[in-house]
C-alpha cells in the first residue's frame, strides 16, 4: 500500500514515528520542530507542519542559530535520547545554522537540521538567494553545513528521502557518531507529491547501544590500574551522556581513586562526594591540578582531552605518567598514546570496578588523606571568594555566583557558555546533581545560554532553569526572550553587567595586548576605548522584549532578587552590575597554563614581558608518546 504525500508531508509524518530506547526506556526521538519560514520552506515544511500540527509540535523561533541552541539544550537535558528538528528558508536562514551545527557536532549532541535549498529542477538560474559557483553547478550555500554536520544529504528527488531519512536517524541515535544532521531540501522537491510505501511511516525504535569492553583491553586496564600508585580519574561529558554517574561513584568508592572533571563532566560526582576533587585543567582547582601533575596514571572516562583539560600539554608532569582511556569512541580512546578501553562509560566502569574489587584493589590510605585535606583547603578558598563582607556594595562576579549557590538546590539547572563565567563556575560551583551544571564549553559559543535555557526548560518543565549571561554574550542573542514570553517558558536570566568582554580583556592583558578593544566604553582622546562606560541599559532591553526584570544594585538586593526570580512562574531576569576585576579581587587565579601565542617580536614592554613568560611555559610542554 502507498500514500500520496508531498516530500515535506512525508518527512514530518516519518519523524513523528521515530523513537529511541535505552535500558528499557522508550521515548520519541524528535519532540518538536523549530522554524522560521521563508520562500524556501513555507510552502513545503511549513505547510506540512500545519497538516500534522496535532502530531508534531511547532515552536516559533526568532533567530536560526538560536533555534539550534534551543534544540541542543533540549537534547542534552534529555540525555541525547530526544531532540528537536530545525527548519529554515534558503540563503541566510540556512547559513545562520552553521554556528549552531558546529556547537552540536563538537559537543556530540543530536539535532536535525532541515534547511530549504534552491530549486532542484532549476526552472530559473539563478533564483533568489542562490550562490553561483562557476566551477560547480550543484553547490549551494547549504554546502557550508557539510564540515559541521555528522551526516549531510541533499534530497533532490522524492524517493531519495527514504534512505536519507533512515541514515539521518541512524546517526542521530548513534552514541559515537551523533551531532548535527542536515537534510537539505530543495524548495520545489519539498512540495512535490509521491506515492510513499506505508512501511516508511511505521513506528521505528532505535536502540541506543551500551557496548561492553573487549576482554583483552579490560584485562590490560585492570593490570594498569593495579600498578599505579597515584592514579587520577578525569570524568568527561561521556559520563553524563551514558548516565554513568552511579557507576562512577561505585568505582571511586571501591578504589579510593580521586575524580576530577572537565567542563562537560562536572557534576559526574556531587561536589561533596569524598572522591570528588573538582575541576581539572586551566580552569581547575588547586587540588585536582596538583593531583594531575603528580599522577602516574590518568584514567580518562568519556573525555576528549582538550587543551583546557591538559593545560595545553603541560599539566601531566609525572615522568612515567600513563593514560587509560575509557571511551565509546575509538578516536578519543587512543589520545595521548593511551591504552584504549573502548566501551560505553557505564558498562566499562562497571566491568572495571568488578574486576578491581575481585582483586581487592584500593589506593593507599595516605593518598586518600592527602587529597581529602587538599580539597578541604580549596573549599575554604571557595568560601572566601563567595563571601560578601559588605552587603550594601556591588558584588564581584564570584559573589554573584555565591549568592546563587546559597539559594539553589539539586533541582536547579545552571546554564553558561562563554566569557569569564565558565572559568569561575568550573573552579567554584558546587554541583549538587548530575545535570545541574550545564556549561557548553566544547564550542564556548556566545549567545547560547538563553535559547539553551528554553530547550532545557522544555525538557524539564518542573525545574528552575537559570541562564547566566554577561553583557557581551547577552548582546549576541537576546531574541529568544520573545519566544520564552510567547510560550510562557519560565526561564530565569541572570544578567551580569561588567561593561565589556571581561574574559578576553583579561587574556588580552596577559598576552601584552593591553585590553585593547575589549571594553564597552566611549573612545578617549587617544582613540582607545577607555572613556566612560556606554549608557546602554540592558535591563530595559530585556524588559522591552517582554521579560520581567529585577534590578539588583547591591549584594543584599541580589539575594532578594534571586529568591524572587526562583519563585517566579513567568520569564524573569535579574540584572546586576558587578565590581570590575581591576578594582576588586575575584575568583582564584588559574591553577594551570593555557596556550595563547604571544607576539614573538614587539616594541611595547607589556608584550615583551608576556612573550618571556610564554616561552617559559612552552618549555614545559611535552608530547605523551
Amino acid at each position: 500500500m502507498t500514500t500520496r504525500l508531498t516530500v515535506a508531508q512525508a518527512l514530518v509524518r516519518f519523524l513523528t514515528a521515530q523513537y529511541t530506547e535505552r535500558d528499557g526506556v522508550r521515548q520519541r526521538l524528535i519532540g518538536a520542530t523549530w522554524g522560521i519560514f521563508g520562500h524556501g520552506n513555507v510552502a513545503g515544511i511549513g505547510q506540512a507542519l500545519v497538516e500534522y500540527a496535532d502530531e508534531m509540535p511547532y515552536l516559533q523561533g526568532r533567530n536560526e542559530q538560536a533555534m539550534v541552541h534551543a534544540a541542543v539544550g533540549y537534547a542534552r537535558q534529555s540525555g541525547r535520547l530526544s531532540t528537536h528538528a530545525v527548519t529554515t528558508s534558503i540563503g541566510p536562514g540556512a547559513t545562520n545554522l552553521v554556528t549552531g551545527a558546529a556547537l552540536a557536532t563538537i559537543n556530540h549532541l543530536p539535532v536535525l537540521l532541515l534547511p530549504g535549498d534552491v530549486f532542484a529542477a532549476r526552472p530559473a538560474d539563478p533564483v533568489l538567494q542562490q550562490l553561483e559557483v562557476p566551477y560547480a553547478g550543484d553547490v549551494s550555500v547549504n554546502d557550508s553545513l557539510r564540515p559541521v554536520s555528522r551526516y549531510f544529504d541533499r534530497v533532490t528527488r522524492p524517493e531519495a528521502l527514504i534512505p536519507a531519512a533512515l541514515q539521518a536517524m541512524r546517526v542521530l541515535t548513534d552514541p559515537v557518531e551523533t551531532g548535527a544532521v542536515t537534510l537539505a531540501l530543495p524548495q520545489d522537491v519539498q512540495a512535490e507529491a509521491y506515492d510513499w510505501p506505508e512501511d516508511f511511516f511505521a513506528e521505528r525504535t532505535w536502540v541506543v547501544r551500551r557496548p561492553g569492553a573487549d576482554p583483552t583491553e579490560l584485562a590490560e586496564a585492570v593490570t594498569t590500574v593495579r600498578a599505579a600508585r597515584r592514579p587520577l580519574l578525569i570524568a568527561g561529558g561521556g559520563v553524563h551522556h551514558s548516565r554513568a554517574e552511579d557507576a562512577l561513584a561505585e568505582f571511586a568508592e571501591a578504589t579510593g581513586i580521586p575524580v576530577a572533571s572537565t567542563q562537560a563532566g562536572k557534576g559526574s560526582l556531587p561536589h561533596d562526594h569524598p572522591q570528588d576533587v573538582g575541576a581539572v585543567g586551566h580552569t581547575g582547582t588547586a587540588t585536582a591540578d596538583a593531583l594531575a601533575r603528580t599522577a602516574d596514571l590518568v584514567i580518562g572516562v568519556g573525555t576528549r582531552f582538550t587543551d583546557f583539560t591538559t593545560a595545553s600539554g603541560t599539566l601531566f608532569a609525572h615522568p612515567d605518567v600513563r593514560f587509560l582511556n575509557l571511551n565509546i569512541a575509538a578516536y578519543d580512546g587512543h589520545k595521548l598514546a593511551g591504552s584504549p578501553l573502548i566501551a560505553d562509560a557505564r558498562s566499562g566502569l562497571a566491568e572495571l570496578t568488578e574486576a578491581l574489587v575481585l582483586h581487592g584493589h584500593r589506593v593507599a590510605d595516605a593518598y586518600v588523606t592527602g587529597y581529602t585535606e587538599d580539597k578541604a583547603r580549596w573549599e575554604r578558598r571557595v568560601d572566601a571568594a563567595y563571601a560578601a563582607a559588605e552587603p550594601d556594595r556591588r558584588p564581584t562576579q564570584p559573589q554573584v555566583l555565591g549568592a546563587l549557590d546559597a539559594l539553589v538546590d539539586e533541582t536547579d539547572v545552571i546554564i553558561n557558555a562563554a566569557g569569564s563565567m565558565p572559568g569561575d563556575l568550573h573552579k567554584l560551583w558546587r554541583a549538587r546533581s548530575f545535570d545541574q551544571y550545564h556549561v557548553e564549553y566544547g564550542y564556548s559559543c556566545m549567545g547560547y545560554e538563553i535559547p539553551a535555557a528554553i530547550g532545557v526548560k522544555l525538557a524539564a518543565p518542573d525545574r528552575p532553569v537559570w541562564a547566566l549571561v554577561g553583557d557581551g554574550t547577552y548582546l549576541m542573542m537576546p531574541t529568544e526572550i520573545v519566544t520564552a514570553v510567547q510560550e510562557g517558558i519560565a526561564i530565569k536570566v541572570l544578567l551580569v553587567q561588567n561593561h565589556g568582554y571581561a574574559s578576553i580583556g583579561g587574556l588580552s592583558e596577559e598576552t601584552g595586548a593591553e585590553r585593547y578593544g575589549t571594553a564597552y566604553r566611549y573612545r578617549a582622546g587617544d582613540g582607545r576605548f577607555s572613556g566612560a562606560p556606554l549608557p546602554v541599559d540592558l535591563a530595559a532591553n530585556a524588559e522591552s522584549l517582554g521579560m520581567r526584570v529585577l534590578r539588583a544594585r547591591t549584594v543584599r538586593d541580589l539575594r532578594a532578587a534571586l529568591a524572587e526570580a526562583r519563585a517566579a512562574d513567568t520569564p524573569t531576569c535579574v540584572y546586576v552590575e558587578t565590581e570590575t576585576a581591576d578594582t576588586v579581587s575575584g575568583a582564584p587565579e588559574a591553577q594551570a597554563w593555557w596556550d595563547v601565542p604571544v607576539a614573538e617580536t614587539a616594541t611595547r614592554p607589556s608584550a615583551i614581558k608576556a612573550r618571556e613568560l610564554y616561552e617559559r611555559h612552552v618549555s614545559t610542554r611535552r608530547r605523551h608518546l
